[in-house]
């Protein structure tokens, strides 16, 4: 499988670091939104037991979505980092390119489609990692 051009990892460079700014903004937008539900709250809302939890689950909710996030922005960083170190495309355990496709599908990937099966199995489906 023929090395990633030049070109190739600009194009790869600029949509993630497109998908981090997007990312970040979506981040702030729900920490921002979150301090004003925080300080309605504050202000005087009548609450009742059925209110609160549902309350509590929806803020577990949005925890898990910011987590979700932020791992992702952790993704992009490091695709970032393995294009300016010159290892993007190449599978973190074996070695081997990653497939253009899986690339292009998920460009934060850092195994090839079979060690990130193996890496999945073996971790029991487990992991937030997708894999194409």
């Amino acid at each position: 499988m023929p090395e990633l051009s030049e070109k190739q990892l600009q194009d790869f460079a600029s949509r993630l670091r497109d998908r981090r700014e997007e990312l970040r903004e979506i981040i702030h937008r729900e920490l921002a939104s979150s301090m004003q539900e925080d300080y309605t709250e504050l202000a005087g809302m009548v609450h009742d037991a059925g209110d609160e939890s549902f309350a509590e689950l929806l803020r577990g909710i949005n925890l898990t979505t910011r987590a979700r996030e932020l791992d992702e922005i952790r993704d992009v960083e490091s695709a970032l980092e393995r294009i300016k170190n010159g290892i993007y495309g190449t599978c973190s355990d074996c070695n081997d390119r990653i497939a253009l496709d899986r690339l292009n599908a998920y460009p934060t990937a850092k195994r090839c489609i079979n060690c990130q099966s193996r890496h999945e199995n073996r971790r029991g489906g487990r992991d937030a990692t997708p894999s194409l």
